[in-house]
């Protein structure tokens, strides 16, 4: 039995041109071509897609999958690693889902007393975020992330974890500063992310537009997102809100 594109597209929610795609880029081509021009899948076909929006939801990129699909694993041990790492998520999303309610409620606390959110324990903030994902994510920023690359293989473990502290600590700043109730132009605000910037001048030069661009991705991209709204809602949002006066007042 056989599935025309249509019905694929249906039943798996990816377009009909992405599945084009796939096959135009060698990695999902069709069981058969009729005589009509439509693509055909069959089951094998649906286990590959399968397989592939798996990884898509787990972040690899295509040609990581490509990769894993050309190596012809049998499917079953294909599927149960595949589980395994959805488990994993699983368990990190449900942590970080803990990590979000708990800010949230400390937040609603701190307003409702009237008194900015105190912190005790910080690292509570990032359970359930991992910080590579932030650099795995600068995909539209390949330059920088070259750099960021080549300075975390230079890094000890130690070096490492102190870089990790410095960036929880300055999302935690902004997030009190912005529960304190200072605009996203406010002096102090901006003291912050001017050091941010510094921070990534050190690895090379950036133009007042890219660091707006920078700024739109802590909304625009998930896993930007996720972390910075994992600490305190809105955050993310405050954060591309002080880029942007940042970039307009001292970078123009």
């Amino acid at each position: 039995m056989d599935w025309p594109i249509s019905e694929v597209a249906r039943m798996s929610g990816v377009t009909a041109r992405t599945l084009r795609h796939y096959d135009e880029t060698g990695l999902l081509p069709p069981a058969r071509i009729g005589a009509n021009g439509h693509r055909y899948y069959e089951e094998h076909q649906l286990l590959l897609l399968q397989q592939i929006l798996v990884l898509r939801a787990l972040g690899v990129g295509l040609p990581e999958i490509a990769r894993i699909l050309s190596e012809q694993v049998d499917e079953v041990d294909a599927l149960r690693a595949h589980h395994r790492r959805l488990l994993a998520e699983r368990d990190r999303l449900d942590a970080l889902a803990g990590t979000v309610s708990r800010t949230i409620a400390e937040l609603e606390q701190s307003r409702k007393d009237g008194t900015p959110m105190t912190i005790n324990r910080p690292e509570n903030l990032f359970e359930g975020v991992q910080p590579s994902h932030y650099e795995e994510n600068m995909a539209g920023f390949p330059e920088l992330a070259e750099g960021v690359g080549r300075r975390a293989a230079a890094m000890s473990q130690a070096d490492a974890d102190a870089g990790h502290r410095e960036r929880t600590a300055q999302m935690i700043r902004l997030a009190e500063l912005m529960a304190a109730g200072h605009p996203a132009d406010a002096e102090p605000v901006q003291a912050e992310i001017d050091a941010q910037y510094r921070a990534l001048t050190q690895l090379r030069a950036v133009s007042a537009e890219e660091y707006r661009a920078i700024g739109r991705s802590c909304v625009d991209n998930d896993a930007w997102r996720t972390a910075y709204e994992a600490i305190a809602p809105g955050l993310a949002a405050f954060q591309r809100d002080a880029i942007e006066a940042y970039a307009t007042t001292r970078l123009n």
